[in-house]
């Protein structure tokens, strides 16, 4: 069987499999039906170990028995196996989520957050400024203090990424605005893609010739971007700082009017 290393290990680390895993699935696919010496032989795998890994490819469903004499294996369509393998990282992510869940109600838990609130030296929250780096860590804790504002979000934002993120913002609107929390949101960009954005979420957007993101909840704390990577390294500072807070706020009432 004649196919490049390159492919062999890239397939490797795509499905999960080990060298030999490969080589045996890989030559199955290329036979279409075949025993246990044919594949050994096709694919450069030893013959003691190709009996192994084929019962391997067999759980796993990369590869399928054929009933019969002698004992032969067909290998998996690729298409199958992919949507197998997703559905399977799919129910795991499920079931660990709900293990997670189920950790509140353990008596442990509580024992953790007793430590938290009444350590020898507990955090409190005004004392805390926060280098956050990357979208998935920037993400989590702004839905964080999007979940405790209680009167008012100001929101600075380009209209391109505004849209790019149109589904994550409506519900984010819709949820604020269902509590009686007041969404103001201004928006750098062309004027074109702001009036884009007001007709997709039915709001009057105030365009700004300032091209920044930032995020104040209550005028007392505020999330703002330090830089912006399209590899998704992005860093934000976070300052539960209610004199910083007020003056951008303010900054931000001047640019509206």
């Amino acid at each position: 069987m004649i196919v490049k290393q390159e492919l062999i290990n890239k397939i490797k680390d795509y499905f999960g499999l080990n060298i030999y895993e490969t080589k045996v699935w890989l030559a199955l696919l290329v036979k279409g039906v075949a025993s246990a010496g044919e594949i050994a032989s096709i694919s450069g795998v030893p013959r003691s170990r190709t009996y192994d890994v084929l019962e391997s490819l067999d759980k796993r469903g990369f590869a399928i028995v054929k009933l019969g004499k002698p004992v032969k294996y067909i290998g998996v369509k690729p298409h199958f196996v992919l949507e197998k393998l997703k559905n399977n990282i799919k129910k795991e992510a499920e079931d660990r989520i709900m293990s997670l869940s189920k950790i509140k109600e353990t008596d442990e838990y509580l024992q953790l957050e007793q430590l938290y609130n009444e350590g020898i030296n507990p955090v409190k929250r005004e004392d805390i400024t926060l280098a956050l780096k990357g979208k998935s860590n920037i993400t989590n804790h702004l839905k964080e203090l999007l979940n405790s504002a209680e009167r008012e979000v100001l929101i600075c934002i380009n209209a391109d990424d505004l849209l790019s993120k149109q589904k994550l913002f409506r519900q984010t609107f819709d949820e604020l605005k269902n509590r009686g929390v007041k969404v103001k949101v201004a928006l750098s960009g062309n004027d074109k893609m702001v009036k884009h954005a007001g007709e997709k979420f039915k709001e009057k957007f105030k365009k700004i010739n300032i091209d920044a993101k930032f995020f104040i909840i209550d005028r007392r704390e505020i999330l703002f971007y330090i830089t912006k990577s399209a590899s998704g390294d992005d860093i934000a500072i976070w300052l539960n700082s209610e004199f910083f807070a007020n003056a951008f706020a303010s900054m931000f009432d001047k640019a509206l009017k």
